[in-house]
């Protein structure tokens, strides 16, 4: 497969850690997913190919099925798309979406005990301010989802917020809508993921508004943005088999890397591995190839 790093079009409007974004109308945009790869809110210097192609059309796969929960931006892929005249590579990897009023809070839904809620757990005894059962193994599952918002950090990372904090930024009532709906669509697609045999262990959305009303934006339950542990797999207690980056967390990890830029160069196996588990969520989830 081909990689894409950075998207060479006129009029660039936002380069985000793996997306660029450009204006096509007044209430249109293209947004291409890179193969670059982010991992502790840092983006690495290798690429993934192809994963962006993974990442555009896994969304839209997710778009589709939770579209009668809440709308979402998607108009079309843009390989599906006439007007667009630019190379094939860009198009397997682009969106056309209608343009939102972005809502600055990453909606994070956690089903099972893992990252840095493990971390958190282990020195505390508490998840983002919530009691935990005092026995809880890596990996084990939550009694039930939790609502674990972080800011949308344009530089360096993403941190912590507190319920009353996203109140205070967004009301009450945009508050609850954003928790309540976030935990809809996460138990929704745990319950349809594990058909296909795989666990989603933890998710993050993001959310704008259009014409008034509440809509999902970005992308939707991919690789990038979740965790997906093989069910046959799954045991609590140690780290899980996964269809997702974990390969590449764990790796620069083992590198001694300090989560701060400059990040390092990956090696080609894990570049494999991770090309590998993307391709392989979006086959186990569509039934599709890429």
């Amino acid at each position: 497969m081909n990689s894409i790093d950075k998207v060479n079009l006129p009029n660039l409007l936002y380069r985000g850690k793996v997306r660029d974004t450009f204006p096509m109308s007044d209430n249109r945009l293209l947004i291409v997913a890179t193969d670059r790869i982010s991992v502790f809110d840092v983006v690495l210097p290798s690429t993934i190919p192809g994963k962006g192609i993974v990442l555009s059309k896994i969304s839209s796969f997710w778009f589709d099925l939770t579209k009668d929960i809440i709308p979402n931006h998607l108009i079309d892929l843009a390989i599906d798309n006439d007007e667009l005249d630019i190379d094939s590579e860009i198009l397997q990897r682009g969106s056309v979406v209608k343009k939102a009023e972005r809502i600055d809070v990453e909606c994070v839904v956690r089903g099972y005990i893992t990252g840095s809620a493990w971390s958190e757990y282990k020195k505390i005894g508490k998840v983002a301010g919530f009691n935990m059962p005092n026995d809880l193994k890596e990996g084990d599952k939550f009694p039930v989802p939790l609502f674990t918002p972080t800011t949308k950090a344009e530089v360096g990372h993403d941190e912590p917020l507190t319920m009353d904090e996203v109140k205070n930024m967004v009301g009450n009532d945009m508050a609850g809508k954003l928790e309540s709906i976030s935990i809809e669509i996460y138990n929704f697609a745990h319950e349809f993921a594990l058909s296909k045999g795989i666990l989603i262990a933890d998710t993050k959305m993001e959310f704008g508004m259009i014409d008034g009303n509440l809509t999902l934006i970005d992308e939707l339950l991919t690789p990038d943005s979740s965790r997906f542990w093989d069910l046959n797999g799954y045991s609590p207690g140690k780290s899980q088999p996964n269809y997702d980056k974990q390969f590449v967390r764990d790796w620069v990890d083992s590198a001694g890397w300090d989560h701060e830029p400059p990040a390092p160069e990956l090696p080609t196996e894990i570049i494999k591995k991770t090309q590998d588990r993307y391709l392989q969520a979006y086959n186990k989830l569509t039934g599709l190839n890429i």
